[in-house]
This record gives C-alpha cells, sequence and structure tokens, in this order.
C-alpha cells in the first residue's frame, strides 16, 4: 500500500464532524446564550457541556496518523533535516493562530463593557500575549487568550517529538544497523504510547506536555501502520491490547473514544470501498478548513453572546438562534481565515510580523481600555 491513502475524503469528515463538537461544545460552556437557552433543550445541552469536548481525542489520533504518513510512512524518516521539519510545522500552525488570537484580543476589548460574563478574557499583559504568541501559556502559567488554543501547543509539541525521535533513530541506525532503524522508530513509538496510556495520561497535573496525549497521538500512528502493512492484525491487535490494557487499569472516557478512533480508522482506510468514498461534501470542505474554523470559533462567538445578551437577555428562542447564528458565523470566518492566510505557505518573516503585530495591538488595546476605563 502508498502513502496516498494518508488524506482522504474520509479523514476530512472525520475533521469536520469533530470540528463541528468542539464549537458546539464552547458554545454550551461559554454562555451566557446557553444558559439562557437551556430549559429548551436540557439534555443536548448538557452532552454538548460534558461530552463534546471527546472530539478533541479524534483530532488527537487524526493528528497522529497524518504525521506518521508524512514523516516515517514505513518507520524510518523520510526526511532530510529536523530542524527544517519543526520550524516548518511552527511557521505553519502560527500565523494563522496568531490572527486568530489578535482578533480575540479585539472582540474580547470591545464586549467587555457590554458583559461581565467569566467566559470574556481579561485585559492581556505582555507576559500573557508572549506567552501565547510562542505557544507557551500553560507552561508558563499565563492564561489562553482563546478558547482551545491548548491544543495547537499540544500538536506542536507532539510533532516536534515525533520528528526528534525518528531522526535519533536514524542517527544512531547507521551504516549496517540501517535496516533496524524503521522497526526501532515504531517500537519506540508502541512504547511511548503504553506510557503515555498506562502512566502519563493519568496525572492531570502535566496536561500542558505532549506525554500526556502521546497515547491517542500513538494509537493515530498505529493506525497509520494497520493500513499501510500487507496484514494489518499485528496492529489491530496492539492498538486493542494497549487501549484495553489502559481503560481496565483507570477508564478514560477520552480514551475510550481514541482507541475506538484509531481501530475505526485503520478498518476503514483499509478497505477500499471506504477509500474510496466521496464523503458528504459540505463536511469534507469543513474538514478541510477545521484548524481555521477551530481558532476562529471563540472570538465569533464571544462577539454573538455579547450582542444576543445585550438584546434579548431574558428570551430562550433568541439565545438559540444566536447559538445557531454563532455556529453558522464562525463556519464563513473560518472559510475566509482559510482562504486568506492558512492555505497560503507563510516565510518566517510572515510568521514574525504576525506575531509581533499580535504582542503589539494586544498591548495597545489593553493600555486604551485600560484608559478608558480610568476616566469612566
Amino acid at each position: 500500500m502508498t502513502s496516498a491513502h494518508s488524506r482522504t475524503p474520509l479523514i476530512d469528515m472525520a475533521k469536520g464532524l469533530a470540528c463541528a463538537a468542539i464549537v458546539w461544545h464552547h458554545l454550551a460552556f461559554y454562555g451566557p446564550m446557553s444558559d439562557i437557552a437551556q430549559p429548551l433543550a436540557p439534555d443536548l445541552m448538557a452532552w454538548l457541556y460534558e461530552y463534546g469536548r471527546m472530539a478533541v481525542q479524534v483530532f488527537l489520533v487524526l493528528g497522529g496518523y497524518l504525521a506518521a504518513s508524512s514523516l516515517a510512512p514505513r518507520g524510518l524518516a523520510r526526511f532530510d533535516s529536523a530542524s527544517q521539519q519543526i520550524a516548518r510545522r511552527f511557521v505553519r500552525l502560527v500565523v494563522p493562530y496568531a490572527v486568530a488570537l489578535l482578533l480575540a484580543v479585539v472582540v474580547a476589548a470591545l464586549v467587555r463593557n457590554w458583559t461581565d460574563h467569566p467566559s470574556v478574557p481579561g485585559a492581556p499583559d505582555l507576559a500573557q500575549l508572549v506567552a501565547n504568541a510562542l505557544l507557551l501559556q500553560d507552561i508558563v502559567g499565563e492564561e489562553a487568550l482563546s478558547a482551545g488554543v491548548w491544543y495547537v501547543a499540544i500538536d506542536f509539541q507532539l510533532f516536534v517529538c515525533s520528528v526528534l525521535l525518528f531522526a535519533l533513530v536514524r542517527a544512531f541506525c547507521t551504516g549496517e544497523r540501517t535496516h533496524h532503524a524503521a522497526w526501532a522508530g515504531r517500537a519506540l513509538v508502541v512504547g511511548g504510547t503504553a506510557a503515555s496510556l498506562l502512566a502519563f495520561n493519568r496525572q492531570p497535573q502535566i496536561d500542558m506536555w505532549a506525554l500526556y496525549f502521546l497515547g491517542a497521538y500513538g494509537m493515530g500512528m498505529m493506525a497509520y501502520w494497520a493500513v499501510q502493512a500487507p496484514r494489518a492484525g499485528g496492529w489491530m491487535a496492539a492498538i486493542a491490547v494497549l487501549g484495553a490494557a489502559a481503560l481496565a487499569l483507570d477508564f478514560r472516557e477520552r480514551i475510550a473514544v481514541a482507541l475506538v478512533t484509531a481501530l475505526a480508522l485503520a478498518w476503514a482506510l483499509r478497505s477500499p470501498r471506504w477509500r474510496q468514498w466521496p464523503g458528504l461534501a459540505p463536511v469534507v470542505r469543513l474538514g478541510q478548513r477545521s484548524y481555521s474554523v477551530f481558532l476562529v470559533h471563540f472570538p465569533v462567538c464571544l462577539l454573538v453572546n455579547a450582542v444576543v445578551g445585550h438584546l434579548w437577555p431574558e428570551s430562550p428562542a433568541w439565545n438559540a438562534l444566536g447559538m445557531l447564528a454563532a455556529f453558522a458565523l464562525s463556519l464563513m470566518a473560518g472559510w475566509q481565515l482559510y482562504e486568506r492566510v492558512e492555505r497560503h505557505v507563510p516565510s518566517w518573516s510572515t510568521a514574525l510580523r504576525w506575531q509581533a503585530g499580535l504582542v503589539g495591538t494586544g498591548m495597545l488595546v489593553a493600555v486604551t481600555t485600560s484608559h478608558w476605563g480610568l476616566m469612566a
């Protein structure tokens, strides 16, 4: 089998559905619209609030699958320079990320005087802005500027760990030992996955580090190798055994979701029928733009929450319609961010300009809002 199967409409379908679930989870989690609309569908609101976040596990598994397909389709590093891979990934992530955070800072400043709801972030300071720009906010204990941006930092950490692992294996397995590199790389991924599932993922105090999430990501990598293998039985069994052992030791719903996702992904992408399925076009397109939608939906939802809460503070029907409008506008804003920013290949200079713009504009907004607050 070839690596051409690494990106299919089925994968984009899964990303699109997971993205929609995350947006609706945040709409249910961050009020006040969900608080007012809750009596209209209490069970649905409760489910979105509690379980919508599980869609993150789908992204983690898919992230691992796609990382294996691009970095080491056969377990052996296919790239020449680890530093170039890491730099390219950082730039591709942070340019749309910085644009979305800049929008979040501006929107939060606009709505802060309309509502005192706890979902509205406070005015940022310099340390917070710099930490967010560098994907370090959780590591250094700074508050995130937007909902869900922790995932971007974790995705980058997981990618860096994968690049370094495969690069180190190739460096040590030189000369006559080169043929061992593919086996060693995959074995280390399995070992790291097991360590995360059985130990690190049970320590919530380290959830700002990649090791906490490596279990789901690693199962995604194993799913890719299952798809590529002439016979998938061994890889499928390894995924099932690791997942079952982790759940028997400490049942975690998030790990159950990751396990089911990895097994279903491997099974489906070994089937010619599912690989060739074109999917549902709107969901496939959403999946292709899911990163941009994920990044930009929070400021959009924040703005709609403020407007609807100001105009119809006690109407469940209008607040429910507001939630639908926020979802639709999030998709539209994500489309624009994708078309205008994400789909273009950025450079280091572009990334630095946007990061500097985020920090500079954030400080300007903070100083301006503080000044007007003192005058008021």
